[in-house]
């Protein structure tokens, strides 16, 4: 695939699919389950094959008009409708979005026109610890808000004294993670927004990597701190479908305590030859395959099979967790509530581990402190594989090749 000039003629379409399998030989595993980010494994051939069908029904329809497609708007109200009444979130005060950023991006820009139109905050500011996702800093670039970002405590959680005293007369919105993506742990969503209602800002929960385990751990008898739309002070949350619901890149949902809160995300525009433009997120044209796959992968799991997967999910933690810790010099950091967590070495160079296992092809994201891991149900076929060769780099590594931490990229 190195040519780069535009095609004089056009190529078959055998040729075209032999050309991109073979360019894909190179590209991470994450069907055999050697991937432990980016890609959610289900390891379910039925559920694949819906997804791939109800792709292949909604390949070209546009959802910018959401009247064009009365089965699209139906499935995306559905989508939102499910969401609400597994996270707490009133009927009719969400949307569907393109990912974990874009939901994000919109609970800052409802929090910024919130504060300017209900507040007279004219330069808004958010509060988050350090280890909020970067899509927070993200926006806040975008957006023009200041994001002041307090510390962790010793427990890694957010340190709700701390965000007491960073909230000031310009906040907007404080933040809480359920969990945090570094560390797997759950802020402590109930003092936070406690804080929140007391100093009458907005409070929002990431939970973009929990919202759709969470419930089924709870199911499980897991023990779980309260963390969603349940919880009286939080005002909006983020959570996304293409993680733990299953289905294929990019579907989230963003949830708001009620309508007039969903209100400040709206754009509408009627000053234009071409009519009214109007939108509920930050894309006008958007794909109809996801919003399709959100509603498929819903409907065909329901919650029974989410809860068996949650139970896949949390046994095969246990086993890495185990695994790892039995290791000499290892330990996982801290105490993870949920399916992902950090783990290093208080003996041997931790990165020069993971260049041994990056060689026997496994796809560990690098951290400032150590390995990350994020389990999904395909890995339970592959973890004993994987503790084996994870014991076998630490009596056999050499050098480290100074490989950085690296969660997105630019190419």
């Amino acid at each position: 695939m190195a040519d780069t000039a535009f095609p004089a003629e056009g190529t078959p379409r055998e040729d075209l699919l032999a050309e991109l399998r073979s360019s894909r030989g190179d590209d991470l595993d994450w069907r055999g389950g050697r991937a432990f980010s980016l890609v959610y494994n289900v390891g379910d051939e039925g559920l694949e094959s819906v997804l791939h069908d109800v792709a292949g029904l909604y390949l070209h329809e546009n959802a910018l008009n959401p009247f064009a497609f009365p089965s699209l708007l139906h499935m995306e109200q559905q989508v939102v409708a499910m969401a609400a009444d597994l996270l707490g979130a009133p009927q009719n005060a969400g949307a569907l979005t393109s990912g974990g950023t874009e939901s994000i991006f919109l609970a800052v820009q409802t929090a910024r026109e919130h504060a300017r139109k209900t507040r007279g905050i004219a330069e808004p500011q958010i509060v988050t610890a350090n280890t909020a996702h970067p899509a927070f800093e993200k926006a806040c670039h975008y957006l023009d808000v200041e994001r002041v970002v307090v510390p962790v405590g010793a427990d890694r959680r957010l340190d709700v004294g701390a965000v007491a005293a960073a909230v000031g007369p310009r906040t907007a919105l404080v933040v809480g993670s359920s969990p945090c993506y570094p560390y797997g742990v759950i802020d402590p969503i109930a003092d936070l927004a406690a804080l929140a209602a007391e100093r009458g800002v907005l409070c929002h929960v990431d939970a973009c990597l929990g919202g759709w385990l969470l419930p089924f751990w709870e199911r499980l008898g897991e023990p779980v701190p309260p963390w969603d739309l349940r919880v009286p002070g939080v005002t909006s949350l983020s959570a996304d479908v293409h993680k733990y619901g299953y289905t294929f890149k990019g579907a989230s949902v963003i949830l708001y305590h009620d309508r007039e809160l969903l209100q400040h995300q709206f754009f509408l525009f009627d000053d234009w030859p071409g009519g009214l433009y109007g939108s509920a997120t930050t894309a006008g044209t958007r794909p109809a395959a996801p919003i399709a796959g959100a509603w498929a992968a819903i409907r065909y799991l329901g919650a029974d099979g989410y809860l068996r997967l949650a139970e896949v999910v949390r046994d095969t933690t246990r086993r890495f967790q185990a695994g790892i810790s039995a290791l000499p010099g290892l330990a996982v950091t801290g105490e993870p509530d949920l399916s992902l967590f950090e783990f290093s070495s208080t003996t041997d160079d931790i990165s020069a581990i993971g260049d041994v296992m990056d060689d026997r092809g496994w796809k560990l994201d690098r951290q400032q402190g150590g390995l990350h891991l994020m389990v999904s149900p395909g890995h339970a076929a592959v973890a004993d594989r994987f503790l084996d060769d994870l014991a076998d780099a630490v009596a056999h590594h050499g050098e480290s090749r100074g490989t950085d931490a690296v969660y997105g990229g630019i190419a």
